[in-house]
């Protein structure tokens, strides 16, 4: 998926993880610290965009970059999720706040990670594994098209998320009030 990713871009030291696949992208964006000085001087300076807030993670600052500066209306983020535990509650929670639907996906090997805010209709598969939870339990969640349905519920990920849920139709209707609410697909390799 990355080698044929136009524009292809990093959040800092997911320049590294590229360059060993040989694979140059159009903006390395972050407070640069962890590209490797090897991947730096193969890339060249020129793609390099200096965001040096410590108050945010870089990914937040390369999303910003590509939807606020490139303009992108849709973007699939790879390797946001199963790394490191801190990085990945992180990039769990910018994406629950950014909240853009289909717009903003998080692939990983095994599964599939977006955020709704409002209504979203999502294609699914019949006996697909689904998971969904918010990060704030004044959000009240519906959802259909699954084995357990949910009905204006708090699906708080520290006292009741929809853990293993199960598509039951080709489509998965969801509505959240008051805030986003985080969905996991899980795709079978």
């Amino acid at each position: 998926m990355a080698a044929s990713a136009q524009p292809l871009l990093a959040a800092d030291g997911g320049a590294n993880h590229l360059a060993r696949l040989g694979l140059r992208p159009t903006a390395v964006v972050g407070d640069l610290d962890s590209v490797s000085p090897d991947t730096r001087a193969w890339l060249g300076e020129d793609c390099m965009v200096d965001r040096p807030d410590q108050d945010r993670t870089d990914l937040d600052k390369a999303l910003e970059y590509a939807f606020d500066e490139l303009g992108i209306n849709n973007l699939t983020v790879l390797a946001a999720l199963g790394g490191r535990t801190d990085h990945d509650l992180g990039n769990l929670g910018l994406l629950a706040r950014m909240a853009m639907g289909e717009r903003l996906i998080f692939e990983a090997a095994d599964q599939t990670v977006l955020a709704v805010a409002g209504e979203a209709k999502l294609r699914a598969r019949p006996g697909e594994t689904w998971s969904f939870w918010t990060f704030d339990p004044s959000v009240q969640v519906s959802i259909e098209g699954v084995r357990w349905p949910v009905e204006g519920a708090a699906l708080d990920v520290l006292s009741r998320p929809s853990i293993s849920n199960e598509a039951t139709a080709d489509e998965i209707r969801i509505r959240s009030t008051g805030g986003a609410v985080v969905v996991s697909r899980q795709v079978k390799s």
